[in-house]
């Protein structure tokens, strides 16, 4: 079974759909996770964020690998080492739309996708799973929430890596991301017309866990 999980930053598909893919015995697969690890790959090679061509070549020949540990954390390996703690730093998150708005970074992040997913049985979230890199997916989902409750819950996030972060950057990050997310020309964020949407706002991660599971058991 192959399950998407599509929406914008903050809306906490990220957190759900480890939870779902956990309880269902699922690969878990954060797209999100992989466009973190090149952004991170760019900036370690201090490469300009603009500079397409650069963006593109380091892409392909970029090795980018997801693995699901024992309690249900996630591991990330960029070219072989562990980057799961460091692609989750502010400088990342204020980057990584950036770079995955190039057509050609998307289309060689989509083949990855795809080969971690063959299998059938994995769960994905991102922002195109269920319209672009799974749009047969058996089930689909669109995970969303007001957008001062989507700042609230990131920037909760974000303190733990960085206690000086304000609630006002933030905001400002996520609205430039959420424009640059739907605004792309290639594979931008929407959702997928036979998608369930999901307003989480005033959901707690379990409720929303919940909603879902008994979506696919009783779809009706």
């Amino acid at each position: 079974m192959i399950i998407a999980i599509d929406g914008p930053a903050g809306a906490g598909k990220s957190s759900v759909a480890k939870i779902i893919a956990k309880k269902l015995g699922l690969l878990y697969i954060d797209t999100g996770a992989m466009y973190r690890a090149l952004t991170l790959k760019a900036l370690e090679d201090k490469i300009d964020i603009n500079d397409t061509a650069r963006l593109i070549e380091i892409s392909r020949r970029t090795q980018i690998s997801l693995r699901n540990s024992p309690d249900g954390s996630l591991e990330v390996f960029l070219d072989g080492r562990d980057v799961s703690a460091k692609i989750r730093q502010p400088q990342i998150t204020r980057f990584v739309s950036d770079v995955a708005r190039v057509k050609e970074v998307r289309e060689v992040m989509l083949g990855l996708q795809r080969e971690l997913g063959q299998n059938g049985n994995a769960v994905l979230d991102g922002r195109d799973i269920g319209t672009v890199v799974f749009p047969g997916a058996d089930k689909k989902f669109y995970i969303d929430a007001d957008f001062k409750e989507r700042v609230k819950r990131r920037h909760k996030e974000l303190l733990a890596t960085d206690s000086k972060i304000t609630a006002v950057e933030v905001e400002a990050d996520l609205s430039n991301r959420d424009k640059i997310d739907s605004t792309r020309e290639f594979a931008p964020l929407k959702k997928a017309q036979d998608a369930l949407y999901i307003d989480t706002t005033d959901m707690t991660i379990e409720e929303v866990v919940q909603r879902i599971l008994l979506h696919i058991k009783n779809p009706k």
